[in-house]
């Protein structure tokens, strides 16, 4: 029952983080100007959040958020895969994101909000998967 309910918020934290890095993609497709302030801007203008291949950084991040939305559905019905695919997910979200925290802290030497709050979607996510890896190997000792 655990693991459903941790499937089921990291969902929901995916689908905030699936809504924040989507909005940031199609506007960034669009070529739209986002107001959120001169450091914001000077994040979303600099060519780290221009990805590769004409995919946008926030493009990524859409596809992830998707991908975790998907494998927190598989998990909360019970599937060891969906767990697994969670975890790698997520645990490599939070990596990326502390990397790009880093580029935003000490290269760029600006913060994007939007940044900020998939980057604590991501980190939430990890810190998720370690709360139900952490409930589980508890639950093995006991059992």
């Amino acid at each position: 029952m655990w693991s459903r309910r941790i499937a089921i918020i990291a969902a929901v934290i995916a689908g905030f983080g699936l809504v924040d890095s989507g909005y940031l993609t199609i506007n960034h497709l669009q070529g739209s100007y986002i107001r959120c302030g001169d450091d914001c801007s000077a994040v979303l203008g600099s060519r780290y959040a221009e990805g590769v291949a004409g995919v946008p950084l926030a493009g990524f991040g859409t596809m992830a958020y998707m991908a975790v939305i998907v494998a927190a559905v598989f998990a909360a019905w019970g599937s060891t895969l969906g767990r697994q695919i969670l975890a790698v997910m997520a645990t490599t979200m939070a990596l990326v994101s502390l990397w790009l925290l880093y580029l935003q802290a000490f290269v760029i030497h600006s913060f994007c909000k939007y940044c900020l709050a998939s980057a604590a979607a991501s980190i939430s996510l990890a810190g998720l998967v370690l709360i139900e890896r952490l409930h589980r190997g508890a639950s093995s000792a006991r059992g």
